[in-house]
């Protein structure tokens, strides 16, 4: 299994246990204020960072090169930075609302990216040098 996909679950499983943390919190406090919170980091978190880590261990050509490890950093931290301030925001913190929008982009962006790898030609996200010249 590619070394990405191997990231990719290890990072699912970090969002899965934060997840089911602020779920048992939530159950114990019986202040459910932060669900949307707890939503994001199951669904971004757990479920799409277990799924890239499945498409790319089902395709290890796709998760070679540059392009598949930029996203998987880009796609990453902007749901780390996503769940920490949407979590400070339904706290009351209001003025988190900036930083949850522009985390929300940088999610999207590892997003698109991630369709780019899928519709891009298997190793053409590889940095290598060009036919002629080799």
């Amino acid at each position: 299994m590619p070394s990405l996909a191997h990231l990719y679950f290890r990072s699912a499983i970090l969002f899965l246990i934060a997840g089911i943390s602020i779920g048992i919190y939530m159950s114990i406090s019986q202040n459910h204020n932060v669900i949307g919170a707890h939503a994001h980091i199951n669904l971004l978190g757990w479920v799409t960072s277990a799924l890239f880590g499945g498409y790319y261990a089902l395709n290890p050509a796709k998760a070679t090169g540059r392009l598949p490890m930029v996203q998987y950093f880009i796609y990453t931290i902007g749901v780390v930075i996503m769940a920490v301030s949407l979590y400070l925001l339904l706290q009351g913190n209001i003025g988190m609302t900036p930083i949850v929008a522009a985390s929300s982009l940088i999610t999207f962006a590892g997003v698109l990216l991630f369709a780019w790898v899928v519709f891009m030609p298997a190793g053409a996200g590889a940095q290598t040098a060009p036919r002629a010249a080799q």
